[in-house]
């Protein structure tokens, strides 16, 4: 059973963790605009795929939350591409990694929660009670909001990193029962290799919603601060 983890640890190479090289290494595959009239077909996907993302994530939120468009569209590629790197063969998730993820998600909840803060203190407080709660209630809901609020970056981390464990784990559990099923029965190793092949695009497919759904809820929280 522990083989079927060790996809998740950090690859070494001579007793040095790969980690931050895992994480550095899809920026590689992405291409910086150039000084051509006429860029090539790749830098115009990129370019149109960034364009109508910002436009689509940004369309809900305030005016102000529009100067956070470089780091939102900056954490979605950077999600992305980590996501869909890892399911390549001989390669590593760094999103599976819970301290990852919550890196990521605690600083960018605490940014928001003090932009409210500053600007408008008397709505990001007036969250903690609603208008119009008795009294007797009062202590229980500030509680209640105050626990909701500082749960935010950890369903955050959570939820990607559960989403992506799941289906890795999933994918390996199928690849392995197909190869033990070869010298066993033809028909039922071609049909769980068909399950294998739709669990896979299913997983490609969880790999770009998960990454859409931690930005998608990180500009919500900027919505409600801004």
């Amino acid at each position: 059973m522990g083989s079927l983890f060790s996809q998740f640890t950090s690859p070494t190479l001579f007793g040095i963790h790969l980690f931050l090289i895992a994480m550095i290494f899809p920026w590689l595959f992405s291409y910086s605009p150039s000084n051509r009239w006429i860029p090539n077909r790749l830098i115009t996907v990129q370019s149109l795929f960034l364009s109508t993302f910002t436009k689509h994530i940004l369309m809900p939120t305030n005016k102000p939350a529009h100067k956070w468009a470089l780091l939102i569209v900056t954490v979605m590629v950077f999600l992305l591409s980590m996501n869909l790197m890892g399911l390549l063969p001989y390669t590593f998730t760094p999103t599976t990694q819970l301290p990852l993820n919550l890196g990521l998600a605690i600083p960018l909840w605490l940014a928001t929660v003090l932009v409210g803060l500053r600007n408008q203190l008397s709505a990001s407080l007036a969250h903690f009670l609603p208008e119009g709660t008795p009294t007797p209630l009062i202590p229980i809901l500030i509680i209640i909001e105050t626990i909701s609020l500082l749960i935010r970056p950890i369903a955050l981390g959570v939820r990607l990193m559960a989403n992506l464990t799941a289906g890795h784990l999933l994918i390996q559990l199928i690849a392995t029962a197909t190869m033990f099923m070869i010298p066993l029965s033809t028909v039922v190793s071609l049909m769980s290799f068909s399950v294998l092949l739709l669990l896979t695009i299913l997983e490609i497919a969880v790999a770009m919603i998960q990454a859409y759904v931690f930005v998608l809820l990180f500009s919500l929280y900027l919505h409600e601060n801004t």
